[in-house]
């Protein structure tokens, strides 16, 4: 057995530079290399040279530079030998012009690296895949999970899409402004879904991967610097950032789940709360809003009401009234019936929640039958509820997200609903 594979300092600071910065050592290799299986493969040579070395000579002081400056040197050689690189390679490394762009205008290569990953030439399933593994370093099994698919799946589809960055000779780079809106939808879908994969983990012992939440609230505010006068990239943000400030009180002391009306509001962190009501306004500024926009502004209803009592209902439903019209999605039609279930009582809810249990992409949804689980309880259907919440078990891989059902189930059943 070799001396590192024994858990180590050094084993811990590599596991911390893979997730913290696998996006900034891979794209810039990707800038490099001129092919991104290959930029893969430095990256990977470079964290197993960093076991090695860094036994011997101890963890740099930036392992992010140490392990970037080994990859694309590895990446240089490997260009070098190739003497037909021009002629035969996609165009992934961009002219001397964009080379030279400031970083005031692109603050990372991992743009544009998200930006290649969200070609439209790519299904929107192989843009996901792509920059959840290339951009994130999300491993197939994870990102399998996540979308309830085979991890093959995922392997195949993250393959197809490469071949086809090489194949159109898809170049490295953020588009001009003549494309650029209508590239951003693509890229701000996949970055919400990097944020909502970490905020709630899809399965496991921890109801949040907290790494998975700041890498997607960090691309998030890169493109918001990027595009600072595009509504739907603020309203992302503003949405990301009031999401996240409600974070601390999601859990309680041992790691139970805490619902949003029975959390302690005075550990939400108002400073990002602020920010993040000054992103909403800026986001609805100019209308018609989007959907990100509109999200946005629901969080905020939520972040401005002092306790759960005084949520605005009203103004709650009307916005996922407008966002349903705007987007309409099976997931937005089951969060407007949590609304109505309190603008205008449980069994308005319950009717709501009815008119979804034929909807196929809500089938294996657990918060489907978590929801008309609680609103049975809350009706006093206790047999219902019941019902309802052991499907709800039966969808649900999250271990925090299980065990409060558990608990909520065990008090049924023994006469306390």
């Amino acid at each position: 057995m070799r001396s590192w594979d024994v858990a180590s300092p050094v084993e811990g600071a590599v596991h911390r530079a893979y997730e913290q910065e696998w996006g900034y050592v891979l794209a810039a290799a990707a800038r490099v290399a001129a092919d991104l299986d290959l930029a893969e493969d430095c990256v990977q040579d470079a964290y197993a040279q960093a076991l090695v070395h860094w036994r011997s000579h101890g963890v740099p002081r930036r392992p992010g530079a140490w392990l970037t400056t080994v990859a694309t040197r590895r990446a240089l050689e490997q260009r070098r030998r190739a003497d037909t690189l021009r002629r035969k390679l996609p165009l992934l490394v961009p002219d001397e012009g964009v080379r030279d762009e400031p970083e005031t205008v692109f603050p990372d290569d991992r743009l544009r690296l998200v930006f290649t990953c969200c070609h439209p030439a790519l299904s929107r399933e192989a843009q996901v895949a792509l920059t959840l593994r290339l951009v994130c370093g999300v491993s197939g099994g994870e990102i399998a999970r996540a979308f309830l698919i085979k991890e093959a799946t995922v392997q195949a589809r993250i393959t197809r899409a490469k071949r086809k960055i090489a194949g159109a000779r898809i170049p490295y780079r953020v588009p001009g402004p003549a494309d650029l809106p209508h590239r951003v939808e693509a890229v701000l879908d996949v970055v919400h879904l990097v944020y909502t994969g970490g905020h709630t983990a899809t399965s496991g012992t921890d109801l949040m991967r907290a790494d998975l939440a700041h890498r997607g609230l960090d691309l998030a505010r890169m493109m918001h610097r990027l595009l600072p006068g595009v509504g739907e990239v603020r309203g992302l943000l503003a949405l990301l950032v009031l999401t996240q400030a409600r974070s601390a009180a999601r859990t309680d002391r041992d790691g139970r789940l805490v619902l949003l009306g029975d959390q302690d509001r005075t550990l939400w962190d108002r400073d990002a709360i602020g920010e993040g009501l000054e992103l909403v306004r800026g986001a609805l500024a100019r209308p018609p809003a989007g959907r990100f926009a509109l999200m946005a502004a629901i969080a905020a209803v939520h972040a401005e009401a002092p306790t759960w009592v005084d949520t605005d209902w009203p103004q709650i439903l009307g916005l996922y009234d407008l966002l349903l019209a705007r987007w309409p999605s099976p997931v937005v039609a089951l969060n407007r019936a949590v609304a109505v279930s309190h603008a205008h009582g449980t069994e308005a809810g319950l009717a709501a929640i009815a008119e979804l249990a034929v909807e196929p992409g809500l089938a294996s949804y657990p918060y489907l039958a978590a929801t008309r689980a609680e609103l049975l309880r809350r009706a006093g259907d206790r047999a219902g509820a019941v019902v309802a919440y052991e499907e709800a078990l039966l969808l649900t891989d999250n271990q925090v997200e299980a065990d409060h059902l558990a608990r909520r189930l065990a008090g049924l059943r023994a006469g306390r609903g």
